[in-house]
Order: structure tokens, then C-alpha cells, then sequence
């Protein structure tokens, strides 16, 4: 594999940062401050690794221009140093590049519309009525069911699974393990005995969307489950059917969402975090980590419900004075109409 390598110039005008210092240095990796020697480019986005900026062997620095000065370095100025590393880790890529056409291995149905740009590898399944637009990758084991449609640019790693279906917008980004429109967890109960509602409702996905290792995104039950534009999943996450996730949202692992929420455009879901079904989620809102939602959530902030570890000694007696809030509640409101009269 050969290895990039780039001048602090080229770098500079690509991010949009003001450049002090060499120009011609030529650029060949990207690490951590820590990690970083000479040849190597390092960014300073988190205050809290300033620490390592002074000693940093990196040839080059992307930072906001209030620490420049203690960097050793040539140091490239970004409001938004981390923005700036993202846009950069992409020209350092190693990830093999697929080629077009289709491994003899894979299985294309003769219906299937298979462009001659799109990488189709091996022991993929296209099934019937697939469309893909042109250069999306399908990764080697990789079953895409019938009538679904791949936009422009998508990739779909090794072993992702597509039901019937299911539309995926362009320059998604699907990693392995994925599973999206299998069926919504719907029965009907009568006597006891638990009877299956078929789920005839698709998965739709938007543009620039992302869906993690082995993440689940159950489609409708009779309207579609639809994940918005530039909505960001992480792994292990259950997305039920009929859920709605506005654009630009996003969600940590091990997240989960009952059925037919609907959630608002620009949240952000800490890891753990859970929703109750049938609730609605209005634009904006945080949850921390393990944050568990049983009611709608209207107003836009930063809302909380898990508690922090603690010893098991002092979780214990706090579990103790949980269990007694209600009746401690009560005879603190007997001591006040105590005290008024």
C-alpha cells in the first residue's frame, strides 16, 4: 500500500485554516499528541489534552488560535480543530478501496438493476427488483432483499442485512452486522396465546445516514420507520417499528426505541438510554447516558435520569430512602398544614 502524503499547503487550503509556518513540510500520517513523530499531523480539540500540546514531536497542529503559542510546532489555525481532523482522517484512510463489478460468487437476481460503478462482493445476495445507484459498495455477504433501493455512494459492509423493501438514501453508510426491516415486535394477545401481526410498513432511510455494527431498525407495522438525513447510529442499537428520528440526530450505543416514537430533529441520546413507545420527542434534546423517558419530552435541554455508581454500601441505603420517599412526602405535607394552623 502506498502511503499519502500531502504538504502542510495542500492540507491548509483544503481544511480552510490559517497555515503558520512550513508550507512545503510534507505531511504522512495523523495521530494523537502523544503519539505523534515527525512526518505526522495532530490536532487539539479537547482542553482537557492541552497538557501534551508543549512535548508533542508532531510535525504540525490543527488548534484554535487561543493555544497556538504554546504549541512547539507549525500549527494550523480552526475554529473547529476537530471539525478539521475529520475532514483530514479521510486523506489517511487505510481502508481498501472496493473495485467495481461483481465477484463471481455473489448472487444477482436478472432483475436487479446493477450499475457498472457499483462493487458487488463476494457471496453477496441481490435479490429481485433491487435498484443501487451508481458506486455503491455491497460488502461480501451482504443480503439485500427484494425491491429494496440503494442510493448513489452508499456502502453497505460485509454481512449487512436488508429485508424487503427497504430504501436507503445516498451516501449512507450501513457497518456489518446491521439489520434493517426485519419484522417490528407486533402480536396480538386472545386468551393468552400470542398471535404475529404481519409487518407491512417499510424502513426508510435519508441521506448521509449512519447505522452501526449490529444495530436493528424494525420496519412499520403499517407506515414506514424512517430514520431522517444525516442521522447517526451507533452500534447495538433497536430502533422498533414505526419510530421516526428527525434529521441530524444522534444516538450512542446499546439505545433503545419502542415503537412509534417520534423523535425530533438535532437530538442526541447518551449510551443506554431508553424511550417508551407511543411518546413524542420534540427537536434539541440531550439525554445522558442511561436516561430512561416514559412521557413526552416537548421543550428542547439536557435531561437526565440514571444515577451515578456509587459503593455498594451507600447504593444500598439510598435504595432504602427511595422506597420511603412517598410515605416521607406525606408526613412532610401533615407537618405543614401543622405549622399553617
Amino acid at each position: 500500500m502506498t502511503q499519502a502524503s500531502y504538504t502542510l499547503g495542500e492540507i491548509a487550503g483544503a481544511l480552510g485554516a490559517e497555515l503558520r509556518g512550513d508550507p512545503d513540510l510534507v505531511i504522512h500520517g495523523l495521530a494523537t499528541l502523544q503519539a505523534a513523530r515527525p512526518g505526522q499531523i495532530s490536532f487539539l480539540a479537547n482542553p482537557s489534552y492541552g497538557r501534551y500540546l508543549a512535548d508533542t514531536k508532531a510535525s504540525a497542529v490543527i488548534c484554535a488560535a487561543s493555544v497556538a503559542d504554546n504549541s512547539p510546532t507549525n500549527v494550523l489555525l480552526l475554529d473547529n480543530p476537530y471539525l478539521g481532523y475529520a475532514h483530514l482522517s479521510h486523506w489517511f484512510d487505510p481502508a481498501p478501496v472496493a473495485e467495481a463489478g461483481v465477484h463471481p460468487s455473489a448472487v444477482v437476481d436478472p432483475s436487479a438493476e446493477v450499475p457498472a460503478s457499483a462493487s458487488v462482493g463476494p457471496l453477496a445476495v441481490i435479490g429481485p427488483g433491487v435498484v443501487l445507484g451508481e458506486r455503491v459498495e455491497v460488502g461480501a455477504g451482504t443480503v439485500i432483499g427484494a425491491r429494496c433501493q440503494i442510493g448513489a455512494d452508499s456502502r453497505l459492509r460485509p454481512r449487512v442485512t436488508l429485508a424487503h423493501d427497504v430504501v436507503v438514501g445516498e451516501r449512507c453508510h450501513i457497518l456489518s452486522g446491521a439489520v434493517l426491516g426485519s419484522d417490528g415486535f407486533g402480536f396480538a394477545n386472545d386468551k393468552g396465546v400470542w398471535h404475529r401481526i404481519a409487518q407491512v410498513g417499510r424502513v426508510v432511510l435519508g441521506n448521509d445516514v449512519e447505522v452501526g455494527a449490529n444495530t436493528t431498525i424494525d420496519r412499520g407495522a403499517l407506515d414506514d420507520t424512517v430514520i431522517g438525513n444525516g442521522v447517526k447510529l451507533d452500534n447495538l442499537i433497536q430502533i422498533a417499528h414505526n419510530v421516526s428520528i428527525g434529521d441530524h440526530s444522534a444516538m450512542a450505543a446499546f439505545v433503545g426505541i419502542s415503537g412509534s416514537t417520534k423523535i425530533g430533529r438535532h437530538c442526541v441520546f447518551g449510551g443506554a438510554s431508553g424511550v417508551a413507545g407511543h411518546l413524542t420527542i420534540g427537536d434539541q434534546v440531550h439525554l445522558t447516558g442511561m436516561t430512561l423517558v416514559t412521557g413526552d419530552i416537548r421543550e428542547p435541554g439536557v435531561y437526565s435520569s440514571g444515577t451515578s455508581a456509587d459503593t455498594n454500601r451507600q447504593w444500598r441505603k439510598n435504595a432504602v430512602r427511595f422506597r420511603q420517599l412517598d410515605a416521607m412526602a406525606r408526613k412532610l405535607k401533615e407537618l405543614e398544614k401543622k405549622l399553617e394552623g
